[in-house]
C-alpha cells in the first residue's frame, strides 16, 4: 500500500514539472517573438522628409498625374541609400529663392525658412546668399552661366573677302613674303647660274624679274608658263615652289571645306560681350534668379553693361519660368542667358536652338537642408556615394539623350602661320639650296675658264658675278659704243 502511494506521488509530481517547463517555453517563445516585432519597428516607421521642388524639364515633371525626371531619380536614389521617405510638394509660387522687397525669402528657400518643407531637391544654384540662411550639400551637377540662341537668328551675310576667311591675316602675309621671296630667288639664280645664261653679252635672259613673278604666279594656279628652266639650280627652286603651292592649296581647300561646313564664322555671337555690342537681338534671364544677381553682383564691366540692360527693360525681358524663356527664344528675336546644362538640354531638345561657346560663373546645383539640420551631411555623403558610382553619370544621360541627328559644331578658327611652319621651312631650305647650287655651277665654269687664260679662280668668278649682276649698264655702255661707231 505505501509503494503504490508512493509511486502515484511520483507520477503525480513528474507529470507537473513536464507542464511548468512546457508553460516556461512557451513564455520565452512569446518573449522572443515580441522582440523580434520590435526590432522590425523602426524599419517599418521609417522618418518622412517633405521635399519642395519646383516643375522645370528635365528635372521634375508631371506625366500622367505623377512626377518624374532628374531630381525625383535622384531623390529615389538617396531615400533607396538613407532609409527614409518622402513627401514631394511643388512650391507655391513657382520661384527657386530670392530676398523680396520686403526681406523675407520667396520660393522653395522661403518654405525651409518657414519649416513648410524638410529639403529641397531641384535645380537650385549655390550661392552666398542662400548659403547665409539654408545649408547646401555638395553639388550633384555641374553648371555655368550661358546664352541660349534660336540658329537662324545668329545667322550673318558672308562679307565680300570671304575666300580669305581660311587663313588668318598674319598667313596671307607670310605667303606674300614667301612669294616675292622665291621669285626673286628664281630670278638671281637664273643669273647667276652658266647653265641657264651661258654668255651674259650676247644671250638674253628670259628670266626676268616680272618673267620669274608670272612663273610664280603660274605654279600658284597649277599651270605651266614660259620660261622653263634648264640649270639644276633653278630647277630645284622651281620644284620646291611646286611643292610648296600644292601643299598650301591642299591646306586651303581642306580649311575652306570646314569653314563651310561648320558655320561658326557664321555665329557673331560668342561671348558675353558679342551679345552685349550687337543690337538684333533683346536678351534677358529668369526674374528672381542667381543668375540675375550674379550679373547685379560682379565687377565686370561687360556683366554691368547686362545687368542695367535687363534692369531697365526688366518687365520685358524677364521671363518668370524656365519653358517660357525656351519658347520665348523659338518665337522671337530674343537671347536667354541660364543654367548652360538647362540649355544643353534645350539644345538637344529642339534642334532649332544651340547654346553659345561662352561660359562664365561655374556653378552646381545642390540640395537645400535647413540650417543645422543633421540631415546636410547625410545627404551630401551619398551625394558623394552616387557620383563614385556613376549613378549621376547615368541619370545625366538618361534625361539629357538628344533627339537631334546633326553633328555637333566645332568652333572653326583661321589656320594661323604656325600650322604652316614646317612648309616655310622646307621653302627656305629649298631656296638656299638652289642659291648654292648656282653658286657652285659659276664656281666651275670660273674655274675652267681660270685655267685658259691663266688668271686665278676668285679673280674670273669676280668679274663673272659682276657681269651677271651688272649686265644693264653693260647692255647701256655697249649700246652707246656702237652708236659712236655708227656715228
Amino acid at each position: 500500500m505505501d509503494k503504490g502511494l508512493h509511486f502515484m506521488f511520483c507520477v503525480l509530481t513528474t507529470v507537473l514539472l513536464l507542464r511548468e517547463s512546457s508553460h516556461a517555453g512557451a513564455m520565452r517563445n512569446d518573449d522572443a517573438a515580441s522582440k523580434d516585432t520590435d526590432l522590425m519597428g523602426p524599419e517599418e516607421n521609417l522618418p518622412t522628409l517633405t521635399v519642395t521642388t519646383i516643375l522645370e524639364d528635365p528635372y521634375v515633371m508631371v506625366r500622367r498625374a505623377e512626377l518624374e525626371g532628374y531630381c525625383i531619380d535622384l531623390l529615389k536614389a538617396l531615400a533607396s541609400m538613407l532609409h527614409f521617405s518622402y513627401k514631394v510638394k511643388v512650391v507655391g509660387d513657382g520661384k527657386y529663392g530670392a530676398v523680396s522687397s520686403n526681406g523675407s525669402w520667396t520660393g522653395m528657400i522661403g518654405e525651409i525658412l518657414r519649416k513648410e518643407a524638410d529639403i529641397a531637391v531641384a535645380p537650385l544654384t549655390v550661392t552666398s546668399a542662400r548659403e547665409e540662411v539654408v545649408s547646401f550639400t555638395t553639388p550633384f551637377l555641374q553648371t555655368g552661366i550661358g546664352i541660349l540662341l534660336r540658329k537662324d537668328t545668329m545667322s550673318q551675310e558672308m562679307s565680300f573677302f570671304h575666300f580669305l576667311a581660311p587663313f588668318s591675316k598674319e598667313t596671307w602675309t607670310g605667303l606674300l613674303f614667301a612669294y616675292v621671296l622665291t621669285c626673286f630667288c628664281l630670278f638671281l639664280v637664273a643669273r647667276l647660274s652658266p647653265c641657264e645664261w651661258n654668255e651674259p653679252k650676247n644671250e638674253e635672259n628670259h628670266f626676268t624679274f616680272l618673267n620669274s613673278l608670272w612663273f610664280g604666279a603660274g605654279a600658284l594656279a597649277l599651270q605651266g608658263v614660259t620660261p622653263r628652266p634648264k640649270a639644276l639650280s633653278v630647277r630645284v627652286i622651281a620644284a620646291i615652289w611646286w611643292l610648296f603651292t600644292i601643299a598650301l592649296l591642299a591646306a586651303y581647300i581642306a580649311n575652306f571645306t570646314a569653314l563651310l561646313s561648320s558655320g561658326s564664322e557664321q555665329l557673331p555671337i560668342q561671348t558675353f560681350e558679342d551679345l552685349v555690342k550687337q543690337r538684333k537681338l533683346e536678351f534677358g534671364t529668369l526674374d528672381g534668379s542667381s543668375t540675375f544677381y550674379f550679373f547685379k553682383n560682379s565687377k565686370n564691366p561687360i556683366h554691368q553693361m547686362i545687368y542695367e540692360y535687363m534692369d531697365k527693360r526688366r518687365d520685358h525681358v524677364l521671363v518668370k519660368t524656365y519653358q517660357e524663356a525656351v519658347q520665348r527664344v523659338m518665337d522671337s528675336n530674343y537671347a536667354f542667358i541660364g543654367e548652360s546644362i538647362s540649355q544643353d538640354l534645350a539644345a538637344a531638345r529642339h534642334c532649332n536652338l544651340i547654346r553659345a561657346p561662352e561660359v562664365i560663373g561655374a556653378r552646381g546645383f545642390g540640395i537645400a537642408t535647413a540650417q543645422a539640420s543633421s540631415w546636410t551631411k547625410k545627404l551630401s555623403i551619398a551625394v558623394l556615394k552616387l557620383r563614385e558610382l556613376g549613378d549621376l553619370d547615368y541619370l545625366r544621360n538618361k534625361w539629357w539623350e538628344t533627339s537631334c541627328l546633326h553633328k555637333s559644331r566645332e568652333r572653326w578658327s583661321p589656320l594661323q602661320p604656325q600650322a604652316l611652319g614646317g612648309l616655310f621651312l622646307t621653302l627656305a631650305i629649298g631656296l638656299a639650296l638652289g642659291v648654292i647650287a648656282a653658286v657652285v655651277e659659276l664656281s666651275n665654269k670660273s674655274r675652267h675658264a681660270a685655267g685658259h687664260v691663266k688668271k686665278s679662280c676668285c679673280s674670273i668668278f669676280t668679274e663673272e658675278m659682276c657681269t651677271r649682276l651688272r649686265i644693264k649698264e653693260n647692255a647701256r655702255q655697249s649700246q652707246e659704243t656702237s652708236g659712236r661707231a655708227n656715228a
